[in-house]
Parts: structure tokens; C-alpha cells; sequence
């Protein structure tokens, strides 16, 4: 019940306690000696009664120690010497303060990964967009260093022009720059402000210009929803937010820009991709453009690779099943071209 310090040796004693009028009583379990009497008057309790499990009782004066285990017990002694009164206050058993512990700490990450799943969605479209395309800038230097960029000016206009005209449709406010990197995969993806990569691979093996188109509006989609900088905020966490929210972000952009992780931050959901491939559709149509090149580009995939189209389609990894984005994008071969023929042969050879 309680443990016995007599301040003169390194015996522990194990006791128990009784109260009268005047005096804590201290007596021996093992065959109810008495081991001291403390006068009422001259009780004290040590130690920080908020932080210790068990704070000792002393009396004033002496080097002896009894420190009372058993809660109910303290308790006991708390009603009835006014001395003690402190030990009603004292710290709860440490297996009822690891379950606190455990159930605070469950409420912080969940209250944490709601920040960050959903807090984004809000926070993430209201960065400064000289941030978000700083960010863009910094991380396409990273990604595309051993590569070489194609530039031929017609190819890349006529890109440029179909993507922005994509962006206008939805109503986003800023300029899209498209970039074209030389050779493979067979891929194309979408970076903070408003910046996309194309791979010439991905154009030399549609088999026509509205998969192309389809391509483009689907990262389109991304943009307008600004997916990238979600991402990154839900690889890197708050952190990246208050960062760049505070122009602190030197060091953020350097840490982004340089670690391999930020491919993995890239990877959008399977919600983002759905989003994107809707989106992608709906600005093809608004603008009358033939919008079954989606479906026709993941059917091509398909056909290349059965067991993991998604893998061989690079940046589209980890999204919805193939078969099932090929059910939801199919539409009619009808309206009219995303380029000319002319712009279509200088697409085709940008990088020649």
C-alpha cells in the first residue's frame, strides 16, 4: 500500500498508515510494528503533484520519506489531513496515462491528416501563384536535368495554344507553358503553376491528334484543380503550407526540388485522376474539340501492355483500373480537330 524511507538507512519498509487526532501513524505490514508517528501539523507533501505519480510524504525536518502507492489510499488521506490535500491532485496511474496519452495523440493525427486531406483542398489554390510557379520552375529543373528539350517553334506553340485555350475554358487565370522533353516514357505530366511536360515518345506513338488532345486536357484537368500543389502538400504535410504562406520557402523549394520523394508527392490519387480525366472531357467539349482520344490513348495502352497499362503510361500509375477509365472517357469521334494539319506535322516533329 505505501513504501517507508526511515532517511537513516537503505531499507525500504513496506507499511501501511493510519490517522488519529494528531498523528500519521506508520506501521510495518509484515507484523504491524510501528515504524513513526508524525504530528498532523508537521506533514508536507514534496515534489510537483501534477507531473510525479507519487509524491512523497515527509515530515518537516527529517531526511524520511513514505510515499503511498494506492490511489485510494491517498485519496483517504487527502480528505482528512488538509496537509495532504495536494495528493487528491496527483497524476493518474501510468497505464491510465498511456491511454491518455495514446487517445490524444490518435486525436492529434486525426485532426492532423484532416488538416492536411482536406485543409489543402482550400488552402492549396489561395498560394501566391509566383510561389506555386516557383515551385513548378525549381522542380521541373530538378526532374528534367539529364534530359534534352525539344524546340521546335511551331510544335511548341501549337501546343502551348491548344493548352491554353483548354485553361481558358475553365476559367483559370493564369498562362500554361508546355514543355517537351526528348525520348521516353511514354508520359506527360503536371507541375505547380501551371507548368506541363510532355515526353516526345508519348507524341510519336499516338496515332493521332485528338490523343494528344486528350492528354493535354487531362492535365489541363490537374491544373484547373490544382492538383500538384495538393500533392506536395499532402507528401510534405502543414509544413509546406505555413512555409510558403510565411516566405519561408527558400529552404522548402531546395528540399522539394533536390529529393527523388517529390515524384512520390507527383502521383496523384485515384480521386485526382478521376477529377482530371471529367474535367479533361467536359473543356474538349465545351470547345467542340473530338474528345475520344482519352479513351483511345488508354485503349492503345491497353492493348501494348494487358497486365499493367498504367505502368507503362508512366505518370498515370496507381490510378483507377484502365477498363474503367476507358468506360467513363469513351466518346464519339465527332467534332473538330485540336490542330490543323499543320500544326499536327509540327507537333509530330518538335523535337526534329
Amino acid at each position: 500500500m505505501a513504501r517507508f524511507y526511515d532517511g537513516e538507512t537503505a531499507l525500504v519498509h513496506e507499511v501501511s498508515v493510519r490517522t488519529t487526532t494528531n498523528e500519521l501513524v506508520i506501521f510495518r505490514l509484515a507484523d504491524a510494528g510501528i515504524l513513526a508517528r508524525w504530528p498532523i501539523g508537521e506533514l508536507a507533501v514534496l515534489g510537483d503533484v501534477q507531473h510525479e505519480v507519487t509524491p512523497p510524504i515527509v515530515r518537516k525536518g527529517s531526511e524520511a520519506r513514505l510515499v503511498v502507492d494506492d490511489p485510494e489510499l491517498s485519496r483517504q488521506l487527502a480528505s482528512l489531513v488538509p496537509q495532504l490535500a495536494p495528493l487528491a491532485g496527483t497524476r493518474p496511474a501510468p497505464a491510465a496515462r498511456i491511454a491518455a496519452f495514446g487517445a490524444t495523440f490518435a486525436a492529434l493525427v486525426g485532426l492532423f491528416w484532416l488538416a492536411v486531406e482536406y485543409g489543402t483542398e482550400y488552402v492549396a489554390p489561395l498560394l501566391p501563384y509566383s510561389l506555386q510557379a516557383r515551385l513548378g520552375e525549381s522542380v521541373f529543373d530538378e526532374l528534367t536535368a539529364d534530359k534534352d528539350e525539344c524546340h521546335g517553334k511551331a510544335g511548341v506553340r501549337a501546343l502551348n495554344d491548344l493548352a491554353n485555350r483548354l485553361a481558358k475554358a475553365a476559367d483559370y487565370p493564369h498562362e500554361i507553358v508546355v514543355h517537351v522533353m526528348e525520348g521516353g516514357p511514354v508520359n506527360a505530366f503536371t507541375l505547380p503553376g501551371g507548368i506541363l511536360v510532355f515526353y516526345s515518345d508519348l507524341i510519336e506513338q499516338a496515332t493521332d491528334s485528338s490523343q494528344v488532345a486528350g492528354v493535354m486536357a487531362h492535365e489541363i484537368g490537374h491544373v484547373v484543380h490544382y492538383h500538384p500543389v495538393k500533392g506536395l502538400v499532402r507528401q510534405y504535410g502543414i509544413e509546406l503550407l505555413v512555409k510558403l504562406a510565411s516566405g519561408g520557402y527558400s529552404d522548402m523549394l531546395n528540399t522539394l526540388a533536390s529529393g527523388g520523394n517529390v515524384l512520390l508527392a507527383l502521383r496523384n490519387g485515384r480521386g485526382f485522376e478521376r477529377d482530371a480525366d471529367a474535367t479533361g472531357i467536359a473543356l474538349l467539349e465545351k470547345l467542340e474539340i473530338r474528345a475520344d482520344g482519352v479513351a483511345s490513348f488508354f485503349e492503345q495502352m491497353l492493348a501494348k501492355e494487358p497486365k499493367d497499362a498504367a505502368a507503362v503510361a508512366g505518370i498515370w500509375s496507381s490510378h483507377p483500373p484502365t477498363a474503367e477509365r476507358i468506360a467513363a472517357t469513351r466518346r464519339p469521334s465527332s467534332g473538330k480537330p485540336a490542330f490543323t494539319d499543320a500544326e499536327w506535322r509540327a507537333v509530330r516533329n518538335v523535337c526534329k
